[in-house]
């Protein structure tokens, strides 16, 4: 079985496809974004799943990309902001490395305030997310084995996890340290 290096999580607008491009790539391997994979294996976008389907059709399809590609992927994996809240992604995220991509209501509001996410599909999208994030957060924060602030731009997100958490080299299983680890010790 292989595993990710990192998997991340946290509301929508935290920053996980960003960070979690930019990681992989900091680390040598590959990225998968599973909002991504959902759409690809449907063939439709995730607004369209929600709307024709509904959220438990979504939930349940997520639960199974997740639970394949935490243990086919072995480089950084991001899941959708949701994904936590569905009891076989908690039990699938087991024994991982996962972050959590901390951010404040505000600020995660204002980066997907013009987008089409369907759970902000509300008269007053903004206390909408003040409120997922309320419901989510104790969950982001069971789940994680690290927390970090991803209110700060993403360079300063990744070389934080970086030096939280060793990449693998690429062509092996081999742990990379960290050099500015290494020079600290």
């Amino acid at each position: 079985m292989r595993r990710p290096v990192a998997v991340l999580v946290g509301p929508m607008g935290s920053g996980k496809s960003t960070i979690g491009s930019a990681l992989a790539a900091r680390c040598g391997v590959g990225f998968t974004d599973t909002d991504h994979e959902i759409e690809e294996r449907s063939g439709r976008r995730i607004p369209e799943i929600f709307a024709v389907d509904g959220e438990g059709v979504f939930r349940r399809l997520e639960a199974e990309v997740v639970a394949e590609v935490v243990t086919t992927h072995d480089g950084v994996v991001s899941l959708g902001g949701g994904a936590v809240m569905t009891q076989a992604v908690r039990d699938a995220l087991a024994g991982h490395v996962v972050v959590y991509l901390q951010i404040g209501s505000d600020t995660g509001f204002a980066r997907v305030a013009s987008s089409d996410r369907p759970l902000l599909a509300d008269p007053d999208p903004a206390a909408r997310y003040a409120e997922l994030l309320a419901l989510r957060e104790p969950t982001y924060r069971d789940v994680s084995t690290i927390v970090v602030d991803a209110g700060r731009p993403p360079r300063v997100v990744v070389d934080e996890i970086v030096e939280r958490l060793p990449c693998r080299a690429e062509t092996s299983d081999e742990v990379v340290p960290n050099p500015a680890r290494s020079e600290q010790e």
